[in-house]
């Protein structure tokens, strides 16, 4: 069985009759005659088939090759179209006419306006094109396409028709919005109003910037599991300082800075690199977090290049995130680093203002005191046979020390407990407080022996330790069964081996209702110990230098009896 013959379109009109070049290629084609516009329809509908023309007119010619040129127009990946002025789409390609119909309405009217501009300009084409972006929808909020409309030029450059090629740009467009949200988002997050930020302390400085966190990483990037955490660079542990949608177990993992054994978020801190994890049941680096974890990406808080923390998201299905979402994350991410940074400088420049004043300060009354120091000698021997007179001048001498001690004090700032001296004149036995045991732990030898002393004159028992790994020893002992136990814990933040945070969960854990007071210097934080203790209940923070007096009232305020217990 012969193959079947290959169609051959035989334009008329030729000076050799159709009938007779038919009959000499009919053993090879299967030939049919037909006029010049059959012959266009034909290329347009079925390209692949043959066709064979001779001494055509130009419009016969202008005909098969407008023919030729629509076809290869349908063969391309973009819409295109042609609009004539006053009567419309007079021709469009299948991509085009596959177009939703609001975008074909709105390219037509592109195409429309393109025309009228060329009409006030005489008609006469312009060199360049015309370039719009439309959405499906006024909201912006479908697909994406970009039109270029170019006029169709005739005899005397006169233009009756433009043309118009329309591609799909969502991926980008969404990409530019999505990148132009996150950036407003980081603004939000780094514009802080100093002067607010000052009157808060560390936890409400880290709250509101959490707050400003949660809810750019939910509108704007559809982050709604994540944690932050932060880099103790003195330790290499990770201390978490944010959760959201996440259990409460993230907060029992110790994490390290190490590229093994420290997780993803531990591998991403020690190297800085962005980590993608598609599947964590498939990698050995991923430690839970969600409690239905599938997939997670991380990236490093970078602040000059210098890793201070990570930023750790996750899902619940498999490959939920893209190499576009770890993009974003990164960028993010540099935000949040920055802003963590300003909350940091703002500590510092309490903390050195505060010297600066005080030094300045001393530098003022050194020599007034030095004069009152000269005249109460004076007194004091003047009044050498006036006993009342030897008084006044010994206690205008005590005042003197006093000041400086004072001025001393305050210069030193959160190493030190301002109003000690007259604390201590007081000796009273505070009925609240006697029989009271405490453990106070803090690596300032002064600030434990101030404490110490205070509470101690009060009736209270007391025991000190300069480390947390101390501290929590001794509560494991003293609050296990049949231990002396004891009623409050005061902790400094920052311990040369652990943190306020790590005591704080140690006490609670051996005894629930224990009182923990929590002391940082100028509201210095870097384990963000308060707000995570505050999160489970923490009443108190005492931020240094505070006066003996608060202190006081702090520690009183567990053991009040009733409103008429007599006052220490």
């Amino acid at each position: 069985m012969s193959a079947a013959k290959r169609k051959l379109y035989l334009v008329e009109g030729g000076p050799t009759p159709a009938e007779r070049v038919a009959a000499s290629l009919g053993e090879l084609y299967d030939v049919e005659v037909v006029p010049v516009e059959r012959a266009a329809e034909a290329i347009e509908a079925s390209p692949e088939q043959a066709l064979l023309a001779e001494g055509l007119t130009d419009e016969g010619r202008e005909t098969l090759l407008g023919a030729h040129a629509r076809q290869i127009l349908q063969s391309i990946g973009e819409g295109v179209c042609l609009v004539q002025a006053g009567a419309g789409v007079t021709w469009a390609s299948a991509r085009f006419a596959s177009l939703p119909e609001p975008i074909r309405e709105r390219v037509e009217q592109v195409c429309r306006d393109a025309l009228a501009r060329l009409e006030s300009d005489d008609g006469r084409a312009s060199e360049h094109g015309v370039r719009a972006t439309i959405s499906e929808d006024s909201a912006g909020a479908g697909r994406f396409f970009e039109v270029f409309v170019s006029p169709v030029v005739g005899a005397g450059r006169r233009v009756t028709h433009v043309s118009a090629v329309v591609w799909d740009v969502t991926e980008s467009m969404r990409t530019e919005i999505k990148l132009d949200a996150i950036d407003r988002a980081g603004a939000e997050l780094v514009r802080l109003d100093v002067d607010a930020v000052r009157g808060l302390n560390a936890a409400e400085r880290i709250k509101l910037l959490g707050d400003k966190i949660v809810r750019a990483a939910h509108e704007r990037l559809q982050f709604d599991h994540f944690t932050v955490h932060l880099l103790n660079h003195e330790t290499g542990r990770l201390e978490l300082v944010m959760s959201e949608g996440l259990p409460d177990t993230v907060q029992e993992v110790d994490l390290y800075a190490r590229t093994e054994g420290g997780g993803i978020v531990g591998y991403v801190a020690a190297t800085g690199q962005s980590y993608l994890c598609p599947r964590t049941d498939l990698d050995d680096k991923y430690i839970q977090g969600l409690a239905k974890a599938r997939s997670s990406l991380t990236v490093p808080l970078l602040m000059h290049d210098r890793v201070i923390g990570v930023f750790n998201v996750e899902s619940d299905r498999p490959d939920a995130f893209t190499q576009a979402d770890l993009q974003f994350a990164e960028m993010f991410a540099r935000y949040v680093a920055l802003a963590f940074h300003i909350l940091d400088l703002l500590v510092v420049e309490r903390y050195t203002t505060g010297e600066t004043v005080s030094h300045t300060m001393e530098g003022e009354i050194r020599e007034p005191l030095e004069d009152l120091s000269h005249e109460a000698n004076w007194l004091r021997e003047l009044a050498s046979r006036d006993p009342e007179a030897a008084e006044h001048a010994e206690r205008i001498m005590s005042d003197i020390e006093s000041i400086r001690r004072r001025v001393s004090d305050v210069r030193r700032g959160p190493r030190s407990i301002l109003g000690v001296e007259q604390a201590l004149k007081e000796p009273k036995i505070d009925p609240r407080l006697k029989g009271r045991r405490f453990l106070v732990v803090d690596d300032e030898d002064a600030i434990r022996g101030a404490i110490a002393d205070i509470l101690r004159r009060r009736g209270a028992e007391v025991d000190v330790f300069k480390t947390g790994e101390d501290a929590i020893a001794a509560l494991r002992a003293a609050l296990a069964p049949g231990g002396p136990g004891y009623d409050m814990v005061i902790s400094d933040i920052k311990l040369p081996d652990r943190n306020g945070y790590e005591v704080f969960t140690a006490a609670r854990s051996l005894r629930p209702d224990i009182h923990v007071i929590l002391m940082t210097g100028f509201g210095y934080d870097p384990s963000h110990s308060i707000v995570r203790a505050s999160q489970e209940g923490l009443q108190c923070v005492l931020f240094k230098p505070f006066r003996a007096q608060r202190l006081l009232d702090e520690v009183r305020k567990p053991f009040e009896r009733t409103s008429n217990d007599p006052a220490g």
